[in-house]
């Protein structure tokens, strides 16, 4: 009887054990985490194969506005200011009145200037009407040598009086003419320094300036570093410039948003700044509206450039590993496995990768969370956000 009790227990053990086999997935042949064994599947993942290709590519460097022509604008004659002829800040044409200088010491010397010339004319016409007389005179054996050359000595004279008369007429009227102080060229005007009643004391007075914003220049700096790997990559095929490096340009301004006109890059210095390792380049932008004003911060975008048989991945794909930047592709046995990469240009949304992967490797783009927490596990394209199996089915809307 103790016997049997003892064997009745044992077999409930039995049973007992080979239950929870069973639901450890050791049942019906089976491994641990194989299918139907009640194993982890595999993490459903995007991915992206990577494929070379062309790729166009931009540059982008800090930046600062300015006039394409600012223009300070100076008496260039001495007085009293009598008045502002502009509205600050108002757009101006070129020779429009901005301010004007008190004209009575002015006038005053042109009317003097205008009596010497005709006094100086009076005197010439009378010496030539004696040089006249004096040549049959001299012919007639009725005056002597001296007294011909004497005339014509005179009328000489006079001519050269009269041509210093009226340059300092001329002298007088351009002076006059600079008590109106005009706009030399077409712009916006700032604020004007000086008030009315103030003695301007001639050009060493500045009174405004005038900035002509249609072109915008835009100046930045290219480094010297940027600028040796353009030329070698040039020089190995790997990129194509724009012809005599004249890139399109845009301008980022400083909420995030690009300007709606493109321009040119116009100019780079071949001196290099020693202080800051840069060359100065300079763009120009249509800027008909006056959106972009002088002196603003902005991101210039050079355009243009084409990386040959470049290798990219989404920017999303691009982790932050222990030793920088990593990407997950998979693997042969079918895990994801961690890439380092050496990153290049970044391109609309995707970086150009300069090693790190090969073509034909799947990069995976989604799912890389879940891919992160459980590193060596099994994964396979499919919809990452899709619910796992077995989970209620979403209602329909």
């Amino acid at each position: 009887m103790i016997f049997s009790k003892m064997h009745r227990r044992a077999g409930a053990l039995f049973v007992s054990s080979a239950a929870l086999l069973a639901a450890c997935g050791g049942g019906q042949g089976g491994h641990p985490g194989g299918p139907g064994a009640g194993g982890m599947p595999p993490i459903p993942v995007a991915v992206e194969e990577v494929k070379p290709h062309d790729v166009a590519i931009e540059f982008e460097y800090p930046a600062q506005t300015a006039g394409s022509r600012e223009v300070e604008v100076r008496a260039r004659v001495s007085g009293i200011l009598l008045k502002r002829n502009y509205e600050e800040g108002a757009t101006v044409r070129p020779g429009q009145s901005l301010f004007s200088i008190d004209p009575a010491s002015y006038e005053a010397a042109a009317a003097r200037a205008e009596a010497d010339v005709s006094s100086a004319e009076a005197r010439l016409n009378n010496a030539t009407r004696n040089a006249k007389r004096a040549r049959p005179l001299y012919e007639a054996k009725a005056a002597s040598q001296k007294d011909l050359d004497d005339a014509v000595s005179a009328e000489e004279v006079a001519g050269a009086d009269l041509k210093s008369a009226r340059a300092k007429l001329a002298d007088a009227r351009r002076d006059l003419g600079y008590t109106k102080v005009e706009a030399p060229v077409a712009g916006v005007t700032s604020r004007a320094l000086k008030s009315e009643g103030t003695l301007i004391a001639g050009p060493q007075d500045l009174l405004t300036t005038v900035t002509q914003v249609d072109p915008i220049y835009v100046n930045f700096g290219l480094s010297e570093a940027d600028q040796a790997a353009l030329k070698r990559d040039a020089a190995a095929g790997k990129l194509v410039l724009p012809k005599d490096g004249r890139f399109d340009v845009s301008i980022r301004m400083e909420d995030g948003h690009v300007y709606s006109r493109a321009g040119k890059l116009v100019f780079t210095d071949v001196r290099v700044n020693n202080q800051t390792g840069t060359s100065d380049a300079r763009a120009e932008v249509p800027n008909p509206n006056a959106e972009v004003r002088p002196g603003q911060f902005v991101r210039v975008l050079l355009k243009g450039a084409k990386r040959v048989n470049a290798m990219t991945v989404p920017q999303r794909a691009v982790q932050e590993g222990p030793q920088g930047k990593v990407v997950y592709v998979i693997g042969k046995e079918g895990k994801a496995e961690p890439r380092p990469v050496t990153l290049g240009d970044w391109t609309g949304k995707e970086w150009v990768v300069l090693s790190g992967v090969a073509p034909g490797d799947k990069v995976i783009t989604d799912g890389l969370m879940k891919v992160m927490m459980m590193p060596g596990a099994p994964v396979a394209v499919g919809d990452p956000n899709a619910p796992p199996p077995g989970a209620p089915a979403a209602a329909k809307k």
